[in-house]
């Protein structure tokens, strides 16, 4: 398989309906770690749809799908986010850009 880097917008976007239909049959099987393994594959690939510029350091994001969860972004390296979740005792962590809940500019 290519780096997820140098594919196209359609090669990326049928690399998720493959894991996505994966983690379908891996909830359906009840396999937890895999669905989890390819939930993040799917969240990885998706960054690459982000628009970078959106995304401020020194800015806090809600993430997305967890209701009361939010990342203080420090800087940008990648497609991941690296900073803190806010109330979080953790160190520094890196997230895939597209767990953040970003607004459009304009």
């Amino acid at each position: 398989m290519r780096p997820l880097n140098t594919m196209t917008r359609r090669e990326l976007e049928a690399y998720i309906g493959e894991k996505r239909e994966g983690m379908r049959k891996a909830e359906m099987m009840g396999v937890e770690n895999e669905y989890r393994v390819l939930e993040r594959q799917v969240l990885i690939a998706e960054s690459y749809f982000v628009d970078l510029s959106l995304i401020e350091p020194g800015k806090i994001y809600k993430i997305i799908s967890n209701e009361d969860h939010y990342f203080k972004v420090e800087y940008i390296k990648g497609i991941f986010a690296w900073g803190f979740f806010v109330g979080g005792e953790e160190k520094e962590t890196g997230i895939p850009v597209s767990m953040l809940q970003l607004t459009k500019r304009g």
